[in-house]
């Protein structure tokens, strides 16, 4: 898609105004998806060029649904698409194809988007790093960078190519994107799974408040948790689809104005020496480039974020006592050895959470969402999405305890939105020396959605000039 528009919206521009074919564009997309490794688990084709063609006939006729129709879309396989299995990208469920499609689909389609096909994840959707035995593992590889006489750049490190781990859960619906196999996919976020692959790409997530959107027709892992959302490349492509999905008109939003912002920079997680240098230096960079920009910029701790992790390290994960609980049934079952070894074990090792420990957490959980909001007052949050860059992906694969280390850490930091419910916004922040990306993370108080948005577009803006 290098040759024509790669942004949703941009696209839907080109298809109302005649410049582009709805179904040369769709082919060109199932071609790239065919060819792909391990980035989709099914493809729908009769569908998507079906869909494509009912759109390349309303733009004929001038009765186009609107910005996005005609646009190709990706959906991470807790989805329901009818006809097809979601096999929560393991080969133990999803036996049955569904009859039907999920909300969020059937408002998709509902605004002419173009359904391509269904992505690949950590089975069950329960790892932050993306990792999976049943399909493969998909991996986004940068491609070296030119030099100022246009060759090829010397490679700073031997690592620098080899394959990195695609961040999880929605991996493969990162991949999709960063591969330029569509231009926006959909996926779920539970304690990070939009925030940290998007955060490994290079690309842009939007993590709603969960309240704001029907899951009728997602697969679960942890129900108070879980929620829905668009990995992109741009933010406006992530919000328009964020309202196509809510059945509603993408909405007309005005950033906010920089010198009537106060952005909160978490000291906390700056001081933290489990953060990189190169996440932290970004975010410092960005920091200043934002306050250059005219936003208020206000250094500091924040209580409620460093009592979310106390709280986490303390009792343990909400979320690994809602999926023990949700799939607790398979894995006393036969099935349970046909699944992911990495994931079986995270599971089962949920069975040793306290009544206590839980009870605890949903506790805290209502008291720390509280003093959130009061600390921040009606600032904007900014922290690090992910504390480090991609890890290698080799080391990953054999090593399970590696594995299950790299994994927490890589989640530790997304994990406090997710227990809070807090809108978040992953934003691309740079590269380290291995030319790996790093990402900020802008976040408000639970359902402030708009607040955020308003306050990310114009930082995005500010980043991006």
């Amino acid at each position: 898609m290098s040759a024509q528009p790669f942004t949703a919206l941009a696209i839907g521009e080109a298809i109302r105004r005649g410049e582009l074919d709805p179904v040369a564009l769709t082919r060109q997309c199932l071609t790239r998806a065919a060819d792909s490794d391990g980035v989709f688990i099914s493809l729908t084709e009769q569908r998507a060029l079906v869909e494509a063609e009912a759109c390349a006939q309303r733009q004929r006729s001038g009765t186009l649904r609107g910005p996005l129709d005609g646009v190709p879309l990706a959906w991470k396989d807790l989805f329901d698409i009818a006809g097809t299995a979601t096999t929560a990208g393991g080969k133990v469920l999803g036996k049955t194809p569904a009859e039907r499609d999920a909300d969020a689909v059937r408002h998709a389609a509902g605004a002419g988007m173009v359904c391509i096909g269904k992505t690949n994840l950590t089975e069950i959707a329960y790892s932050g790093l993306g990792l999976n035995p049943h399909y493969g593992t998909p991996h986004h590889t940068p491609h070296p960078t030119s030099g100022e006489n246009g060759s090829e750049r010397e490679h700073e490190s031997r690592n620098e190519n080899e394959p990195r781990a695609p961040g999880g859960s929605s991996s493969g619906s990162a991949v999709a994107v960063a591969q330029g196999i569509v231009p926006a996919a959909i996926g779920t976020d539970t304690a990070g799974s939009l925030r940290v692959p998007a955060a490994f790409n290079g690309l842009v997530s939007y993590r709603p408040s969960q309240a704001r959107h029907s899951r009728q027709g997602v697969t679960p892992l942890a129900d108070s948790l879980d929620t829905i959302g668009v990995i992109a490349s741009t933010l406006d492509d992530c919000l328009a689809i964020d309202d196509t999905m809510r059945g509603s008109a993408p909405l007309a939003r005005t950033a906010a104005v920089p010198e009537q912002s106060v952005i909160v920079l978490d000291a906390g997680c700056l001081d933290d020496p489990r953060v990189s240098s190169a996440v932290g230096d970004n975010l410092e960079a960005c920091a200043s480039r934002l306050e250059d920009a005219g936003f208020h910029i206000v250094r500091r701790r924040v209580a409620s974020v460093a009592d979310t992790l106390e709280a986490i390290a303390r009792h343990g994960w909400l979320g690994a006592a809602e999926a023990y609980t949700e799939y607790r049934a398979l894995l006393e079952g036969p099935d349970a050895e046909a699944m992911d070894p990495r994931v079986r074990k995270r599971l089962e090792a949920a069975r040793q959470m306290t009544p206590d420990s839980v009870v605890s957490l949903y506790r805290l959980r209502q008291a720390l969402k509280t003093r959130l909001r009061e600390e921040l007052a009606g600032a904007t949050l900014l922290t690090p999405t992910v504390a480090h860059v991609a890890p290698l992906l080799a080391p990953l694969e054999a090593d399970p305890e590696h594995f299950a280390e790299v994994n927490l850490a890589t989640l530790r930091l997304s994990m406090v939105a997710s227990l809070l419910d807090s809108p978040a916004v992953a934003l691309p922040s740079g590269r380290d020396d291995d030319r790996q990306h790093t990402s900020l993370q802008l976040s408000g108080p639970c359902g402030e959605d708009e607040a955020l948005l308003r306050v990310a577009l114009g930082a995005s803006s500010a980043l991006t000039a």
